[in-house]
């Protein structure tokens, strides 16, 4: 079979995914490197439904899934849709080490519920409570177990009230932010305290991708009345990640349906993204205008103090001890997300029980030296000067200079606020680099603007997505 024969759906069977996966790995290589491309895509497995509609990437980990996702997924969608037809949905999928893929089609319904990232217990071998046919919430991630810092304290505040009150305010509920801040730790929060005052409450919590395939599903097989009923009669409805539904017409238009009929019955909708409402690409306005009709909150980075409290808060869980000097050093070399941290905080652990030792600054540094000398190499004053410039379009020379217009001296402060953020430099040291400015004018910037990210939408977006390109 070549690839000029695989531009008509009707001419693709499921048997034929292996060599399809073949040809696609084939492309990839000329775009990816190939160790890359060796290391984490050949050992997935591709499998085609019946239809054709549906090509499922079934990944053997976690981790793994979770890198393919944000490294990759884009670049194999585009390949997959060359080798096979533009309409076909791509679908990420978690199997088990024992499962085959064929006998293993039901862990679709588990495709990227996160239920490990957030879970008290953070050993190598992490535990996780299955999770209910009914609900699929995962009953460890309760609001008790949430740790409050100001970076969540909104998004929690409001969730709280969702769990309690049900279907009056805030919704739908938008909870936005990073990868790994806590947004879907706080969706099962809402749906178990919810079910803990009402145990009959129909509640479900899924992935984005989860109800693409449902879609699908619905549509082969000429399903919509069972569909319609598992939607559409729900008294919450918790749904992780909807930029995934970015140019996916069908699911756009059965999302919107399932949305009105839930208001109408006075059910609450709560759901999570990377980005605000009016961030949201390819996803029609009316949709949009909706995720932006209750409450939209964000979730930021945790700051310094809600870092430190969940280290020792999570080596506590472990049944060890974090001393406050070790607690603040990792702190403040590990400030993206939780999940970052708590991967730190795994290979400390580790390194201490390897080796039989206390845990120390000294020991922290030497379980983190690979993960501290690839901050040092990738962030620097220098770059981050770039970095905004460059976004901004401005001259990097303006970051020095002593003009002061508004165009300008906006991002001019926000290469501050980062510089401040994301570099181990003194005040004096980045008002140096900045023109020989004083360290008061810095402190002024960082203070304007993390408040101004605070009350501006557009402003954390943009900010979001240079720490994103900065770390990456």
């Amino acid at each position: 079979m070549s690839a000029t024969s695989l531009s008509s759906a009707s001419s693709v069977t499921a048997s034929d995914a292996p060599k399809i996966w073949a040809l696609c790995l084939e492309r990839l290589i000329t775009i990816i490197p190939e160790n890359q491309v060796f290391t984490w895509l050949k050992p997935v497995e591709l499998e085609l439904d019946a239809s054709g509609l549906v090509a499922t990437l079934w990944v053997a980990n976690r981790f793994k899934l979770d890198w393919i996702r944000s490294q990759y997924l884009k670049v194999i969608s585009s390949t997959l849709k060359e080798l096979l037809f533009d309409s076909i949905d791509i679908v990420l999928a978690l199997r088990t080490k024992n499962d085959s893929v064929r006998d293993n089609k039901q862990q679709a319904t588990t495709v990227l519920n996160k239920e490990t990232l957030y879970a008290p217990s953070i050993s190598e071998n992490i535990s996780v409570e299955p999770l209910t046919n009914q609900t699929r919430l995962n009953s460890t991630l309760t609001f008790d177990n949430l740790i409050e810092g100001s970076a969540n304290r909104m998004a929690r505040a409001a969730s709280l009230h969702v769990a309690n009150m049900p279907g009056a305010l805030y919704n739908p509920l938008f909870i936005y932010g990073g990868v790994g801040l806590g947004k879907t730790h706080l969706m099962h929060a809402i749906g178990n305290q919810l079910l803990h005052q009402k145990p009959l409450a129909k509640v479900l919590y899924i992935h984005a991708e989860q109800f693409v395939t449902d879609v699908v599903r619905a549509y082969q097989r000429k399903t919509f009345d069972e569909f319609k009923n598992r939607y559409h009669q729900l008294d919450l409805l918790l749904i992780d990640d909807v930029q995934f539904f970015a140019n996916k017409e069908r699911t756009q238009e059965e999302f919107f349906n399932a949305f009105e009929a839930l208001l109408a019955r006075k059910s609450h909708i709560v759901m999570t993204s990377d980005t605000y409402p009016k961030g949201l690409l390819n996803i029609h306005e009316r949709l949009v205008s909706r995720f932006d009709a209750g409450l939209t909150v964000a979730i930021e980075p945790p700051e310094l103090e809600l870092r430190v409290a969940i280290l020792i808060n999570k080596t506590q869980a472990e049944g060890l001890v974090m001393p406050e000097d070790v607690a603040f050093f990792v702190a403040k070399n590990v400030r993206s997300n939780v999940r970052e941290l708590e991967g730190a905080l795994r290979k400390i652990l580790a390194f201490s029980k390897f080796n039989q030792k206390e845990i120390s600054i000294t020991l922290a540094r030497e379980s983190l030296r690979d993960l501290l000398s690839i901050q040092n190499q990738q962030i620097s004053i220098e770059n981050i000067q770039k970095t905004v410039a460059d976004y901004y379009k401005i001259k990097v020379a303006d970051m020095y200079s002593k003009r002061r217009p508004a165009n300008i001296a906006g991002p001019r402060q926000i290469a501050m606020y980062l510089a401040k953020e994301l570099t181990k430099r003194s005040l004096p040291e980045i008002g140096d680099l900045f023109g020989g400015r004083d360290h008061t004018t810095v402190l002024h910037a960082v203070r304007k603007i993390t408040k101004d990210r605070q009350q501006n939408i557009e402003l954390n977006q943009q900010l979001h997505i240079l720490e994103q390109t900065l770390k990456n």
